[in-house]
C-alpha cells in the first residue's frame, strides 16, 4: 500500500463514523457555513438536510463544498443520493450517533441525503514542537507532509 492509502486509511480511522462538521457552500458570491451532523464511512462523508435550505440549494447549483473540523480542512463534490431513510447504512449509523436528529428529521418529505466525497484533505499537525501540513490530493492520489516554515 502507498503512503496515500496509508494516510488515507489512518485519518478516516481515526475520525470513526461521526463528526460535527462545519460545512461551507456556495453559489452567486454569496459563502455559508454552517454545523452539520456527519456520518463518515467508505471514505466519504454524509449528512442530510431539508430540500428548502439556503444550503440545498447553493449545493444544487454549486457541487463544490467544503467541510472542517478540528485540524482538518475536506474539499470535495456534493452528490444528491435521495431520501436518508432509503440509505440503510447511513440511516442505522445516524440513529446510533445523532438519535435526536434521527428522529426529529430523517423521515421528513423534504429530507435528503448527501455524500461528499473528498477531493483534497489538509491536515496541520505537530511533531516536536513544529507545524507540518499533511495533504491528501484525490485527484492525483499524492499524500505530501510539509513543514510549515514560521
Amino acid at each position: 500500500m502507498n503512503s496515500f492509502e496509508l494516510k488515507k486509511d489512518e485519518i478516516f480511522s481515526n475520525y470513526g463514523y461521526s463528526k460535527n462538521m462545519v460545512l461551507s457552500t456556495s453559489y452567486r458570491d454569496k459563502v455559508t457555513s454552517r454545523m452539520m451532523s456527519v456520518i463518515i464511512f467508505d471514505g466519504e462523508f454524509y449528512f442530510q438536510t431539508d430540500k428548502n435550505f439556503r444550503k440545498y440549494n447553493q449545493i444544487k447549483n454549486n457541487p463544490i463544498v467544503s467541510l472542517c473540523c478540528d485540524n482538518i480542512s475536506v474539499e470535495g463534490i456534493c452528490t444528491e443520493l435521495g431520501k436518508p431513510l432509503d440509505n440503510n447504512r447511513f440511516i442505522k449509523l445516524y440513529e446510533k450517533y445523532y438519535n435526536y436528529s434521527y428522529q426529529q428529521y430523517s423521515s421528513l418529505q423534504n429530507e435528503r441525503l448527501f455524500k461528499v466525497t473528498p477531493l483534497y484533505i489538509q491536515i496541520w499537525i505537530y511533531e516536536n514542537a513544529k507545524p507540518y501540513i499533511e495533504i491528501l490530493d484525490f485527484k492525483s492520489n499524492e499524500y505530501r507532509k510539509t513543514l510549515y516554515e514560521c
